[in-house]
């Protein structure tokens, strides 16, 4: 079996369910569901444009611990509170990741697991 590591990002949640902010088996890197936190309060509420930049920077600093970068991002799963919002979240999306342009899906969904969260993103990498 392939080498594993994983992080955390210390948000209270990851504890509380049991979950690795990020997981790298071998030359695969699966992001968990990430939102806009800082110190475990909610950054940019109301701003659907810096939940998503928030959300992405964290996914960002999970996979550098782990040896990648956002060029290594080959798809990211947007889950939205008000589809309305897409551009501003699709804007965050391509600014973040220019060229790389990964695979996504932007799903609305009824609720995140704190009501002033807009967005959550999932990613996956290939190293």
């Amino acid at each position: 079996m392939a080498e594993r590591s994983q992080v955390s990002s210390g948000s209270p949640w990851e504890v509380a369910v049991g979950y690795s902010r990020a997981v790298r088996v071998g030359n695969q890197i699966e992001v968990a569901g990430t939102t806009a936190t800082a110190g475990g309060q909610v950054v940019g509420e109301g701003d659907a444009y810096a939940q998503t930049m928030r959300a992405l920077s964290i996914i960002g600093e999970a996979l550098t611990e782990l040896g990648a970068d956002k060029s290594h991002v080959v798809r990211t799963r947007l889950f939205v509170t008000d589809m309305a919002r897409w551009p501003e979240i699709g804007r965050a999306h391509r600014e973040f990741f220019g060229a790389t342009r990964p695979v996504t899906t932007m799903v609305q969904v009824s609720a995140l697991i704190d009501p002033r969260l807009l967005v959550e993103i999932e990613a996956t990498a290939i190293v």
